[in-house]
């Protein structure tokens, strides 16, 4: 398929997945379509499965992976609409209920001494997604300033087994979420952000997004595949869109990955689904094996943003 067919098919697909099409291949504002996510396919299909507690699943982190924050997760990933109230009062509820004494949000009921670092880092992706008022997510904010690493990003070990080595895993999750409390406006700490977003950015791009820069050896091969939804786990794309999405500039250290996403491209310019990782869930968006609309439209998004979406073949880096 020439591109304009891959985009006709991306635009035959969910009506999240439309408006993103719009919005980042396209050029286009479709708020018409962001407004209509809430109310027929998948997002319809997330929000009917809430609970008359407030919740989904059995409480905020259980089970994985139809708990309310993987939920809500999900939900910001689908781009509903910001101001959805629905996704508001559960993420008052769980402010409300699932704050630990360090500032961050627990995992349960016996866990109300510390939190956990990824767990906060995804929180607050969503929670400023979803425009949640800036003085209920101070005290997050504060809790993950609080774990930067000497050398720049954020292991969620460090308050389990001494890690004493970042986590590319809990980074990302972290920078994910710092980046949106910065594009939702809020201001705290504005400086120290910028700084530890500089510092973790780095740390991914010294390691290439997933080469140790010891060994020179992949880190894990699961980071070259390409899963939806990603959940907490870190995959080169996931990365990737991380960066298109902070409106980073080009990198050489991001050549490898590059690389990767290209030769995992298939003759008809569509991105398969991978394996999902277990778990229960609400429903499957893609099936494993054959073209993704959801890794299409990321990898392209990529490629457009970093000025590659029109390479055919895989270049020599």
């Amino acid at each position: 398929m020439n591109k304009q067919e891959i985009i006709e098919w991306l635009l035959e697909g969910d009506v999240s997945i439309r408006y993103q099409v719009y919005r980042d291949l396209l050029g286009k504002s479709r708020k018409d379509l962001q407004d209509r996510i809430a109310n027929e396919g998948w997002g319809k299909q997330f929000l009917s499965r809430r609970n008359p507690t407030g919740h989904w699943g059995r409480q905020f982190y259980q089970p994985k992976w139809i708990s309310s924050h993987y939920t809500l997760l999900d939900l910001r990933n689908l781009n509903l609409s910001p101001f959805n109230e629905t996704v508001k009062e559960t993420i008052t509820l769980t402010l409300d209920t699932y704050k630990a004494a360090d500032g961050g949000i627990q995992l349960g009921p016996s866990t109300s001494i510390k939190s956990d670092v990824c767990v906060n880092g995804m929180f607050l992706n969503y929670a400023s997604y979803f425009r949640t008022e800036e003085k209920r997510l101070r005290p997050i904010v504060d809790c993950l300033l609080a774990e930067i690493m000497p050398d720049g990003g954020f292991n969620c070990r460090t308050r389990t087994t001494g890690a004493i080595h970042s986590s590319l895993h809990t980074s990302l999750s972290v920078l994910e979420g710092l980046l949106e409390f910065l594009k939702s406006g809020y201001t705290y700490r504005i400086a120290d952000i910028r700084n530890a977003r500089k510092n973790a950015e780095e740390f991914i791009l010294l390691h290439q997004l997933f080469i140790s820069d010891h060994t020179r050896d992949i880190i894990n091969a699961n980071f070259l595949k390409m899963p939806y939804p990603s959940r907490w786990k870190y995959d080169i794309l996931r990365a990737l869109d991380y960066f298109q999405h902070a409106g980073g500039d080009w990198d050489d250290r991001m050549k490898p990955a590059i690389n990767v996403i290209l030769k995992k491209r298939n003759k008809d310019g569509t991105w398969n689904m991978q394996a999902a990782y277990p778990g229960q869930v609400h429903f499957t968006m893609e099936k494993a094996g054959i073209s993704s609309r959801w890794n299409t439209l990321r990898a392209m998004r990529v490629l457009k943003h970093f000025n590659m979406e029109l390479l055919s073949e895989v270049p020599q880096f």
